[in-house]
């Protein structure tokens, strides 16, 4: 890692600053992160690590509009590499090629969050939601669905899709912030 990097403001200052050398950082550091909230999303390892690569390229080309008033760099590049995964499954390029795969990509994940993502404490930190809103936030941000869809999957109003979405990102939001050095 080049010595100028070490620590996350340096990261941001030369990702604004466009120098290609930080890339590499920020892919040995995120890349697991970000690889397994997309695999999370579109299961497919392939088109999981295709969404990889597409996700560093957004950072890159928006890199200079990353703020960090707004959230922490981890956080960014996970939603990144979150909405890349979703803007595939509502592409066309994907609804054609389902057509052709027997997988049914929208089926429910029974499993919480996967190890990919383990080593920064998501797994714990999901562990203190109720169960209903780990729910919710699974297929929200993990499996790609719309509130609306969540709704239909789980059979309740959206309403109370939108209340427990709303009431786990306040309990991790409280969580995140106590556990800040």
């Amino acid at each position: 890692m080049p010595p100028g990097f070490v620590d996350e403001s340096a990261l941001v200052l030369a990702l604004q600053q466009r120098k290609e050398e930080v890339m590499a950082t920020l892919y040995d550091r995120y890349a697991a992160a970000m690889y397994g909230v997309i695999k999370k999303v579109v299961t497919d390892e392939a088109i999981a690590e295709d969404l990889l690569q597409e996700a560093f390229v957004k950072v890159w080309k928006a890199g200079a509009q990353y703020d960090a008033s707004k959230g922490r760099l981890f956080t960014w590049l996970i939603n990144v590499a979150r909405n890349t995964a979703i803007d595939y499954l509502r592409s066309k390029r994907h609804k054609e090629s389902i057509q052709t795969d027997e997988l049914d990509v929208y089926s429910p994940v029974t499993e919480r969050v996967t190890t990919a993502v383990d080593h920064i404490g998501l797994k714990d930190v999901l562990a203190t939601l109720k169960p209903e809103q780990q729910e919710v936030l699974d297929l929200l941000y993990f499996n790609g669905l719309t509130q609306e869809q969540a709704a239909e999957e789980l059979g309740i109003p959206l309403g109370t899709v939108k209340t427990r979405a709303r009431t786990a990102i306040q309990v991790l939001r409280k969580i995140l912030i106590d556990k800040k050095p």
